[in-house]
């Protein structure tokens, strides 16, 4: 009994023990269950409280990039377009999300990784910007150029107020940050800024930030040029014989037919070696070739007739009168200078300055198509190299096409073609892919497209043109091309495998170097630092076409002169002749005359008396026919 007791009260007192375990389990259990509600409402509040903070540090940037104003032209939307740059239309973009919460992926698009992919490269890039997806940057997704492409040429298009400028400054800072030389036309001069660091503001600051840009207030070493010296950089100048009669013939406005005339001209002078360094040389052949002297030796090659060649002269006087004959002369510009780059192995950007010719556009778009013709020219072949030569940017292309003949176009597209493998690269500013011929449209391998407006019918249909123009894509581009803020573009480049990338809305980076004109003082100190100002500064006027040819117009006169006096000595001589023969034939007849009085001394007296009587009679008669009184003795 005694051994059964324990064993009994052990076991009435081992049920409350386990009642008691399975309590303090189940409590237990309870508290990691409250514990893991707490931590999941409290990432979940943790998420919300993100989420505020980073819209509401959105919401100030646009604030703060609506309020920056007009100094930072890439900052903001122009006003009343905010709406629709920061909010996608519906179905512009896809914005799926595929991968699992919380996954290494998360809240990324699927346009997102196709951008990102897509502009991936493992050369050297210049990178644009970033995408912009449902008016959210995406600073992962870096919209990029390799530099090995750019030798594919491109195109910056966009109408006026869109940014093209600052994209066009982007990318040069861009490329002479990566050791490549640029060529920038300054129609505006607003270009010399690229000489003097930036300036911030809270806008730019703004924006920078949401963009992930690094950004930082760069100067660039900068060359500055102008045409003819009409402005403050070094004279820029070339021959007429370096232009040629196709370009001169689109500066002067000629048809094909004086075209063509005026290339006979150029094929004369060449095959005379004269050299047509100015205006005036030229204008002094056409001068004598339409001259007696000059007429014969244009027989042999077709000839030129007086009416066209009056037409060239008067063209030539025109644009003379404009002052254009500064921009011709020597010593004449050596494009190989456009290639150098700074002690600190940056790019030089040379500045070509056109405020001062804005009013002659066809000059300076025809000078600058004359530079990339030079260097097609002089340039030896380098395939397709890591990054070009010189990228040479053509603001205003328009003005280049505009009026131009079949043959100036033909001669365009062909050095577009073949200059890429001098290792040359170059884009195309302008306000609509449309100012571009396709066939030259169709050699540009990269595009920034900027915001197209549709205000005629015209305009609606180049903008759907646009739209056509690029590879098949996610978004609506009609719409959206109509929607891109300033500073935004749509992108689309060739890969380093030459497959076009993903189209992407793009917010672009902003400039790091002013974007305003340099100072005074800046621009001064940048020319008197040039180290190639000194030869090309003063002119210089040799012999040339002008001179050989006066001297042959006064050898000509001269002979001219000594035919004019031979032929009057010798009309003089026999004038002599005749009036000597005249003196002798009435010397002899005054001899006969005298001989026969003599004989007549002793005639009969009646015959005297006769011939007495009608000499009288016939003195009379005469008097009396010039009414004067006969006078009696």
């Amino acid at each position: 009994m005694s051994d059964s007791t324990p064993s009994s009260s052990g076991r009435s007192s081992d049920a409350p023990a386990g009642a008691t375990a399975d309590a303090e389990l189940a409590r237990l259990e309870a508290a990691a269950a409250r514990a893991t509600a707490d931590a999941a409402r409290a990432r979940a509040e943790a998420a919300e409280a993100e989420a505020a903070a980073a819209a509401a540090a959105l919401a100030a940037a646009r604030r703060a990039a609506a309020g920056s104003g007009g100094d930072d032209v890439t900052d903001s939307p122009p006003s009343g377009a905010g709406d629709d740059v920061t909010t996608s239309p519906p179905n512009a973009t896809a914005s799926a999300t595929t991968d699992a919460p919380g996954g290494p992926d998360a809240g990324v698009s699927d346009l997102e990784r196709a951008v990102t992919a897509g502009y991936v490269a493992a050369g050297p890039t210049l990178d644009l910007g970033v995408l912009l997806e449902d008016g959210t940057p995406r600073p992962g997704a870096v919209v990029r150029l390799p530099l090995g492409m750019l030798n594919r040429h491109g195109l910056v298009a966009g109408a006026t107020g869109t940014g093209k400028t600052r994209t066009l400054q982007l990318m040069a800072e861009r490329l002479s940050a990566a050791g490549v030389p640029v060529l920038v036309a300054d129609v505006k001069g607003d270009l010399t800024g690229l000489a003097e660091p930036g300036a911030t503001s809270p806008g730019l600051a703004a924006r920078t930030a949401a963009l992930g840009q690094e950004w930082a207030a760069t100067g660039f070493p900068v060359e500055l040029y102008a045409l003819g010296g009409a402005g403050d950089g070094v004279p820029l100048r070339t021959t007429v014989t370096d232009l040629g009669p196709l370009l001169l013939a689109k500066v002067l406005g000629l048809n094909a037919t004086q075209e063509s005339s005026l290339g006979l001209v150029f094929h004369w002078a060449d095959r005379q070696g004269l050299a047509l360094l100015d205006l005036a040389d030229l204008r002094t052949t056409l001068q004598w070739l339409t001259s007696d002297e000059g007429r014969p030796e244009l027989k042999g090659i077709g000839g030129l007739s007086a009416a066209t060649a009056g037409v060239i002269l008067r063209q030539l006087v025109a644009l003379e009168a404009q002052g254009a004959g500064a921009f011709f002369g020597e010593p004449a510009f050596d494009v190989t200078d456009l290639l150098r780059t700074a002690p600190d192995g940056r790019g030089v950007v040379s500045a070509l300055e056109l405020p001062g010719v804005q009013d002659r556009p066809a000059l300076f778009s025809t000078f600058l198509m004359w530079l990339l013709a030079e260097l097609f020219e002089v340039l030896p072949e380098v395939g397709d190299p890591e990054r070009p030569r010189l990228v040479f940017f053509f603001d205003e292309a328009h003005l280049l096409f505009a009026d131009a003949s079949k043959a100036f176009l033909a001669e365009v597209v062909r050095t577009v073609r073949l200059i890429r493998s001098k290792g040359v690269g170059i884009v195309f500013v302008t306000q609509s892919p449309k100012d571009v011929p396709a066939d030259v449209l169709g050699q540009l391998g990269s595009r920034v497209q900027h915001a197209l407006r549709a205000f005629t019918p015209d305009d609606a249909a180049a903008l759907r043109a646009a739209a056509r123009t690029y590879p098949a894509s996610v978004y609506d581009l009609e719409r959206v091309l109509q929607q891109l803020g300033t500073g935004e573009a749509v992108v689309t480049v060739l890969s380093e495998s030459g497959v076009p990338t993903p189209v992407a809305w793009t917010r672009l980076y902003a400039p790091e170097a002013s974007m305003s004109p340099a100072a005074p003082a800046t621009v001064h100190a940048t020319v008197a630092a040039s180290p190639v100002a000194a030869r090309y500064v003063q002119p210089v006027d040799r012999e040339s076409a002008r001179e050989l040819l006066q001297a042959r117009m006064a050898h000509a006169d001269a002979e001219r002169a000594a035919a004019d006096a031979a032929d009057r000595a010798e009309r003089d001589a026999r004038a002599a002749e005749q009036e000597a023969a005249r003196a002798e034939r009435e010397r002899a007849r005054t001899e006969r005359a005298r001989s026969g009085t003599a004989r007549g001394r002793g005639a009969d007296p009646l015959d005297a008396f006769l011939r007495s009587a009608g000499t009288q009679l016939g003195r009379e008669i005469t008097r009396t026919i010039f009414g004067t009184r006969r006078r009696r003795r």
